[in-house]
C-alpha cells in the first residue's frame, strides 16, 4: 500500500510547538509522550525526522526516543488512516461479541490487523481492554467510545466514516480525524471535550442505587492522627504514612530480635 501523506514535513510551527510542550515540564524529557503525539498529528505516524526533532529538542539520543516510541502501542511506525478503528478483543468484549465484530470488519474492509484500507480512510486494529466493560462489546474510533456494538452496527459505522458522514461517540463528541485526535493528545484542546453525555446509564447504576438507599460517602475532612488535624494534603499523606511506618519498624525490630535470639542459641549450643 502507498504511504499516506508522505509529502508532509516538520515545519517551523511544529518545531515551536514541540518546544512549547517540552517547556511545560520541570524536566523537559517528561514531555516526550505528548511530543510524539504531536509528531503523529503532522506526519501520520512516528517518522525518523520526528524522532530526530524530539531528540534534538530534549537533548537525548534518537535511540532513547525510539525506545519510547516502540514501547507504547499508541505510537505507530506505519501510516494510519483518517480513522483508527480499535475493536476490543479482551475477555469480556470478546465473549460478548468483540471477536465476531473484528472478524466481520476484517472481511468487510479487506484488511488484516493493524492494516489500512486502500482509500486511506480506515486503519483496523484489535486492542486490549478499553475500561468500558459495562458497555461491551466496545469499539473505539480515534479513542472515542462506540458502545454496545454488533457486527452490523460496526459495519455501518465504518461505512459512514468512509462516506464522510458525521459520526458521534456514544458518550463523547463527534468523531474527528485521527490526526486531529493526536493533536488533542499532545495537549492542544479542540474544545469538543464537553460534547456528549460523558457517562452512560450502565456507569451510573451504582450512583442511582446509592441515591435510592440514601447512602452517602463519609464526611469530608483531613485525616486526623494523634489528635491533630493535617493542614495540607502533603501533611495528611505524611500522617497517613506514619502508622504504617511505625508498624513496619516494629516488624523489623521483631525480626531482628528473633534472628538475634536464634544466633545466641546456636552460640550456646556450640559452646556446650
Amino acid at each position: 500500500m502507498t504511504e499516506l501523506h508522505e509529502g508532509t514535513t516538520l515545519d517551523d510551527t511544529t518545531l515551536a510547538e514541540l518546544r512549547e510542550i517540552a517547556g511545560r515540564y520541570p524536566q523537559a524529557r517528561s514531555g516526550l509522550l505528548p511530543m510524539l503525539h504531536l509528531v503523529q498529528s503532522i506526519e501520520g505516524r512516528i517518522t525518523p525526522r520526528g524522532i530526530e526533532a524530539c531528540a534534538d529538542i530534549l537533548g537525548i539520543s534518537a535511540a532513547e526516543v525510539s525506545g519510547v516510541a516502540t514501547f507504547y502501542t499508541m505510537y505507530k511506525r506505519r501510516p494510519v488512516g483518517d480513522y483508527h478503528v480499535g475493536v476490543c478483543t479482551n475477555t469480556l468484549c470478546a465473549v460478548m461479541g468483540g471477536d465476531a465484530i473484528f472478524e466481520r470488519l476484517k472481511d468487510h474492509l479487506d484488511v488484516g490487523n493493524d492494516e489500512t484500507t486502500d482509500d486511506g480512510k480506515i486503519t483496523l486494529e484489535h486492542v486490549e481492554c478499553n475500561a468500558a466493560c459495562d458497555f461491551a462489546p466496545v469499539v473505539m474510533v480515534n479513542w472515542e467510545f462506540m458502545d454496545n456494538q454488533t457486527p452490523e452496527s460496526a459495519t455501518q459505522l465504518v461505512d459512514d466514516l468512509r462516506e464522510g458522514k458525521e459520526v458521534r461517540s456514544t458518550r463523547g463528541p463527534r468523531i474527528c480525524t485521527w490526526r486531529e485526535a493526536e493533536r488533542v493528545l499532545a495537549g492542544f484542546p479542540d474544545d469538543l471535550a464537553d460534547e456528549g453525555p460523558a457517562a452512560g446509564p450502565a456507569s451510573l447504576v451504582g450512583l442511582e442505587i446509592a441515591r435510592e438507599k440514601g447512602w452517602k460517602a463519609p464526611a469530608s475532612g483531613r485525616k486526623q492522627v494523634g489528635g491533630r488535624k493535617a493542614d495540607t494534603p502533603v501533611e495528611a499523606a505524611k500522617q497517613a504514612d506514619s502508622p504504617r511506618a511505625e508498624s513496619e519498624t516494629r516488624v523489623a525490630e521483631s525480626d531482628a530480635k528473633t534472628v538475634g535470639e536464634d544466633a545466641g542459641g546456636k552460640n550456646e549450643e556450640g559452646g556446650a
